[in-house]
C-alpha cells in the first residue's frame, strides 16, 4: 500500500468503517465481541450522522477512521494492513488542529493504543474499574491540550 489521504466521512462509508471496526474486535481476545457487524454498520453509519468524523483513504479504500464530537474522541480505528504508516497519527493531528484540548477513553488491556497516545502527547487524567462502560472492562481517560506559544 502507498500514500493515503485524509477526508470528510460519507454516509456509504459506514460498511468499510464496520469492516475496520469489526476485524479489530475480532483480532482482540481481551475484549467481548457484544454486537454483530450489522449493528458495527448502524453504529458506524450513526458516527457519520451525529459525529465529525474523518477518514484515512488509501488505494481508494477506507483504512481509518477518528471520530469525535467536539474536542471529546469518540472512535479511532485503522484497518490491520494499515497499522504503523503513520495513519492514525494524521488522523489525531487533524483532530488537534481544530481544538486546543482532546478527551479520549481507552481499555488499560489495550496497551498498543496507550503507546499510541502517550507517543501523540495524551496524558493520563484518572483509570476506573470499567463498570461505566459497556464492555465492563477496567479504562483510562486520557486529554492532550496544545502548549500555548
Amino acid at each position: 500500500m502507498t500514500g493515503f489521504h485524509l477526508r470528510d466521512a460519507r454516509p456509504e462509508d459506514a460498511p468499510a468503517m464496520a469492516e475496520i471496526l469489526t476485524d479489530w474486535l475480532t483480532r482482540t481476545p481481551w475484549l467481548p465481541n457484544l454486537h454483530t457487524p450489522s449493528q458495527n454498520q448502524a453504529f458506524c453509519g450513526k458516527l457519520i450522522d451525529q459525529k465529525a468524523v474523518t477518514v484515512a483513504e488509501q488505494n481508494r479504500q477506507v483504512v481509518g477512521f477518528l471520530a469525535q464530537r467536539a474536542a471529546e474522541i469518540d472512535a479511532l480505528y485503522v484497518a490491520q494492513q494499515a497499522r504503523r504508516q503513520g495513519i492514525g497519527h494524521a488522523l489525531v493531528s487533524a483532530a488537534k488542529a481544530k481544538q486546543s484540548r482532546l478527551d479520549l477513553w481507552t481499555f488499560q488491556a489495550n496497551l498498543e493504543a496507550r503507546a499510541f497516545y502517550a507517543r501523540e502527547g495524551f496524558v493520563e487524567l484518572r483509570r476506573t474499574d470499567g463498570q461505566g462502560n459497556d464492555e465492563k472492562l477496567p479504562d483510562i481517560r486520557y486529554s492532550w491540550e496544545r502548549t500555548p506559544m
